[in-house]
């Protein structure tokens, strides 16, 4: 199937899941906690994973899916082709405040980037697209980001990477114009590919930043781990950033 019909039928399945999801956010919903309280999943999440999960199988039997709330497999090489899936991205805006919250799905090829999917869904916001395809906010193609500086951009972060300035993330921050906060790294993707936002710095987990970079490639934004020049799919959390180019050089420079 090429990249343009996979593209359409994902996206017909996230915008169904957005349904559901806005159907259970009516009915009410089971929460846990995970690794703390400010770590924590719904029913929503698990069910949400589900649903998305079973169209893959059902629709691609050979592929590999990895899921934050555990119902893909247990991937070990990047050979064939992979989806990584966030069923709810920023749980606990979905709790709290009902809103700022995401479906996400980005789907690899030989362990590339080919297709990503950010569904904003309470505001009906959907970036799509990949590399062969282009990239998408609700159908109006993006064709380029500005390359803003640091200096002249707003960045965003999470609290704990801003308040104990983990490798300069405070003074990073701090050099340009504004930082947010939102808790949601799809938002905050969704931010930096539409030229909201110069950088966007986390501690992310392959799900948080699998759709993003499938977006920001190629749209020429730069990523990876703060500590190198790339990242591990397939590995754990790590501290990572995406910014446009300019903003990118000089956050590597300022990382301790």
């Amino acid at each position: 199937m090429k990249d343009m019909e996979l593209m359409n039928q994902v996206k017909s399945w996230i915008l169904e899941a957005g349904e559901f999801v806005k159907a259970e956010l009516k009915k009410g919903f089971s929460v846990e906690e995970k690794s703390g309280r400010s770590d924590i999943v719904t029913s929503v999440d698990k069910a949400t994973e589900k649903l998305l999960t079973e169209k893959i199988r059902k629709h691609y039997p050979k592929d590999h899916i990895i899921g934050e709330e555990g119902l893909g497999d247990q991937v070990k090489s990047t050979v064939g082709r992979l989806w990584v899936i966030d069923p709810i991205d920023g749980t606990m805006n979905f709790v709290k405040q009902g809103e700022n919250f995401c479906i996400m799905i980005g789907i690899f090829d030989e362990g590339q980037p080919v297709l990503g999917f950010i569904y904003d869904v309470m505001a009906d916001r959907f970036l799509f697209g990949g590399v062969n395809v282009g990239v998408f906010c609700n159908d109006k193609k993006i064709n380029s980001v500005e390359n803003q500086t640091l200096g002249d951009g707003v960045t965003a972060t999470n609290r704990f990477m801003f308040a104990n300035n983990i490798h300069g993330t405070k003074d990073i921050c701090l050099e340009s114009v504004a930082t947010r906060i939102l808790g949601c790294a799809g938002l905050d993707f969704i931010n930096v590919i539409l030229g909201k936002q110069c950088a966007y710095l986390s501690n992310l987990a392959p799900w948080d930043y699998a759709a993003g970079i499938a977006l920001a490639k190629p749209l020429g934004l730069k990523y990876s781990n703060l500590t190198s020049d790339g990242y591990d799919i397939l590995g754990e959390r790590s501290y990572f950033v995406v910014a446009t180019p300019s903003a990118y050089q000089s956050i590597k420079e300022r990382i301790f």
